[in-house]
């Protein structure tokens, strides 16, 4: 057999591969969801949640508002969030040529968290922003303060990283910055009001089950935007990965890509951020997860793949949250935090084999 051929068996074998584990993936995804909508402190059988689903008679009113109202926006918006969490710490990943950037480490999520708190306890110098719950401007106002937030951290970010090439250092100045949006975040806790506080400090544990229909209406478009940007961007991240030196070769405008991640990685971190949450570890965790499972650093596949593996992975988080058939819902960052602190500390072991690139 002739190399040329031999390397075409071995690329159709490859595409086949592939296919079967986006298939999988997608089979692994409806299970999830599946569970999720039956376990519970109410455990409801399958059959009845289609027939809920379909509008179907013969289901309890109760189960039909269950499924309808409280658990089916709930798996929505944990796919939104899993999957836009998992774009941004692609971008942030690539951008930033360090295996363990993602918006939570680099101090994304704490400026996202920065405009919420503004948003949520300091109403009179956010410009008369109110709490989530008012309205669907509010609830835009609140995206928009979190994006604000997340952008200008992460934009101090890129601008000391033209000046600094250790991906360490820029790593520290992440964490830096994170501590000083936490420390404001803290000063406004200090003198808001204790209604203000507890608001502030419900959604600061991170849950999927507080998005409404109506909520969903501002999240879902706002995340699709972002990652709509995203799906133009695979072939400059993919020169982004040899260096920027590589892409300005290619014809790239480096500071132009620069601007167009910037934006779809804050948008996509301050709109989770707004509705669930500060969320960690599934940005930084699902693109090594991707990047194993596949065998590749090609964005044309990469960028799929953590949108439906970081939905996975959030659907599935929710499912542990509820301690199927308890009373009690655990915080979101407490079980991805359990899962996901070992999986970081088996990165930075393995930080050398990780940031070197597969074939594409």
């Amino acid at each position: 057999m002739e190399p040329g051929e031999r390397m075409h068996e071995l690329r159709g074998k490859t595409a086949v591969r592939r296919a079967g584990i986006f298939a999988l993936l997608g089979g692994l995804l409806l299970l999830a969801g599946a569970l999720n909508l039956s376990l519970g402190s109410v455990r409801i059988p399958i059959g009845d949640i289609l027939r809920a689903l379909l509008g179907q008679p013969g289901v309890k009113e109760s189960w039909v508002f269950i499924v309808q109202d409280y658990r089916l926006p709930k798996i929505i918006t944990a796919i939104l969030a899993g999957a836009a969490l998992s774009a941004s710490g692609l971008q942030m990943q690539t951008m930033f040529r360090n295996p363990l950037a993602d918006p939570f480490i680099l101090g994304i999520n704490s400026g996202a968290s920065l405009g919420v708190a503004i948003a949520i306890m300091g109403a009179g110098l956010a410009g008369g922003l109110f709490i989530p719950m008012l309205s669907a401007a509010g609830e835009l106002g609140l995206v928009a303060a979190a994006s604000l937030g997340a952008g200008m951290v992460m934009g101090l970010i890129l601008l000391v990283g033209r000046r600094v090439n250790n991906p360490t250092t820029l790593l520290i100045l992440g964490l830096m910055f994170g501590h000083a949006t936490s420390a404001l975040v803290s000063l406004l806790i200090y003198f808001s009001a204790p209604e203000k506080v507890k608001a502030y400090s419900i959604w600061s544990y991170g849950a999927f089950n507080g998005v409404t229909w109506q909520q969903l209406q501002v999240l879902a478009p706002v995340v699709m935007f972002a990652l709509g940007i995203l799906a133009l961007l695979p072939k400059g991240l993919n020169a982004l990965l040899l260096g920027e030196d590589y892409a300005k070769t290619m014809g790239l405008n480096v500071p132009r890509l620069r601007v167009w991640v910037l934006l779809s990685a804050s948008i996509l971190s301050g709109a989770v951020t707004a509705f669930c949450g500060p969320i960690g570890f599934i940005g930084v965790a699902v693109p090594h997860l991707a990047r194993n499972l596949f065998k590749t650093s090609n964005h044309k596949l990469l960028i799929p793949a953590v949108i439906l593996i970081g939905a996975i992975v959030a659907v599935t988080a929710d499912v542990i949250a509820q301690i199927p058939g308890s009373q009690f819902v655990l915080p979101i960052n407490v079980v991805t935090s359990l899962f996901g602190a070992p999986f970081v500390l088996w990165v930075v072991l393995r930080r050398k084999r990780d940031s070197a690139t597969f074939a594409v």
